[in-house]
């Protein structure tokens, strides 16, 4: 498995949408062992000399995967990204780097996390967007609340979700409230009802529609054929006069 793992290209950021890079990269060293290296650096002791040969042993491990983490940072970034972060000696220290100037400082951050949050707040369905088009919008935000630390549990998109669709899906929300735990109601189940709604409203709709495309021609069949019908009538007269 580790073999396999090796084997995946790292993903190259090229100064666009740092925060996804950000996450697949951390998912990247997670899956190497190597998330702890980049996240706290490796500590140098004071006096080596004293260190028995274990702990040297584990200082040197850890150096050798500083040194394999902070070459993953740099064949992850494109050619004209790396000499910001070519002077830099650890692995620790290219990831602060790159997050300080794409990801901005903890003052920057926190106001874009408030943006996120407020943003999140106050969305809600447009008339003309279908479940599956709004649901990704929610998932894109809430991937990018994530991205700043911000911890959005499951229940809580599922509460979003059944607030902020449109009034058409009323029936279909009161449903659920009523008959499922909402506590444990999973994201996928929620929306998979909403679609399913969705979809038997829409054929529901079609199904009206062509009734009345279809009784409007049968109208204007029937004024046709009285037309005719009194036409003959009329000319029958006419003859006999």
């Amino acid at each position: 498995m580790s073999s396999l793992v090796k084997q995946i290209s790292v993903p190259i950021f090229s100064g666009q949408n740092y925060d996804y890079w950000a996450i697949k990269m951390k998912t990247y060293f997670q899956s190497q062992k190597l998330w702890e290296i980049v996240e706290e650096g490796v500590t140098l002791p004071e006096d080596s000399s004293t260190s028995s040969s274990l702990e040297k042993g584990k200082l040197e491990n850890k150096k050798a995967k500083d040194s394999e983490a902070l070459y993953y940072i740099q064949t992850a970034v494109a050619d004209h990204i790396f000499p910001r972060i070519s002077v830099a000696t650890s692995a620790k220290e290219a990831w602060s780097i790159l997050q300080k100037e794409y990801q901005g400082s903890a003052k920057v951050r926190i106001i874009k996390l408030q943006t996120l949050r407020r943003d999140f707040e106050n969305m809600k369905m447009k008339d003309f967007e279908t479940i599956d088009e709004y649901y990704t919008k929610v998932r894109e935000l809430v991937n990018q609340l994530k991205a700043y630390g911000e911890d959005i549990p499951e229940k809580r998109v599922v509460e979003k979700l059944l607030i902020s669709v449109t009034e058409k899906y009323d029936p279909i929300v009161t449903t659920i409230e009523e008959t499922k735990d909402i506590t444990t109601l999973t994201v996928t189940e929620l929306v998979g009802s909403l679609e399913a709604y969705e979809k038997r409203r829409s054929r529901r709709e079609e199904n009206s529609l062509e009734n009345a495309f279809q009784s409007k021609l049968n109208m204007r069949f029937r004024i046709l054929i009285e037309k005719k019908n009194l036409k003959v009538q009329w000319e029958t007269r006419r003859s006999r006069i």
